[in-house]
């Protein structure tokens, strides 16, 4: 199935760079751009949207308030943050609004192709250069509540496994090929572990079971 893109950016040549690559691309479908916050909601809302590829410096509001609006209306829709900048409240700031993925804008092409499709499939993954502030933050009160020490999920030992290879960045498909279930079968058990952490999307149940060494 193919999926629907928006492009928020200001800069021109950049959003044209970023069209192109994905043009041709197999399982894309509509490409959208917007060149600031206030026309890309006004797209979300007019459009079916399943990733949205947005920046953060942009005019007026910025992309962690659009993000946050965006997945506000829409859990489903991923946010992938595409920013020249890796400084820790804005990286932080963009995980809790609900950004499902955080890449330098120094990407290869390919490999954000690549994460495109892999973050559509729910998985989560951040760029190299800040998976060190992603890391400090499951053991920093100042950034998420603290959850009670020990406490038990009752997760069963396959949901235990599959909530480990969420927290290491695996798609629902590839969990399922890993582990040579079905995929219903894993999508089952995602949304089981959801629950039982009390947690709105596979992000936050990475950075919960990080933070409190569930896995």
């Amino acid at each position: 199935m193919k999926i629907n893109i928006l492009i928020v950016e200001d800069h021109e040549l950049t959003r044209f760079g970023l069209k192109t690559t994905f043009e041709g691309v197999d399982y894309v479908g509509n490409i959208y751009e917007a060149e600031s916050a206030e026309k890309a909601l006004e797209i979300f809302k007019n459009n079916p949207v399943d990733v949205v590829i947005m920046d953060l410096g942009l005019p007026n509001m910025n992309g962690i308030d659009a993000t946050k609006q965006i997945r506000s209306s829409n859990k489903d829709v991923k946010v992938i943050i595409l920013t020249s900048h890796n400084d820790e409240k804005e990286v932080m700031n963009s995980l809790k609004a609900g950004a499902n993925a955080y890449c330098s804008k120094e990407i290869n092409p390919k490999r954000l192709v690549d994460v495109v499709q892999s973050v559509a499939d729910g998985a989560a993954w951040f760029d190299p250069s800040i998976a060190h502030i992603v890391l400090k933050a499951t053991t920093s009160s100042s950034n998420f509540d603290s959850e009670t020490s020990g406490k038990d999920y009752e997760l069963t030992s396959r949901e235990k496994q599959i909530l480990k290879l969420m927290t290491e960045g695996y798609s629902n498909m590839e969990i399922a090929q890993l582990l040579v279930i079905s995929i219903n079968t894993t999508k089952a058990h995602v949304a089981s572990i959801l629950q039982k952490l009390e947690v709105d999307d596979r992000l936050q149940a990475a950075l919960k079971a990080l933070k409190n060494n569930i896995v």
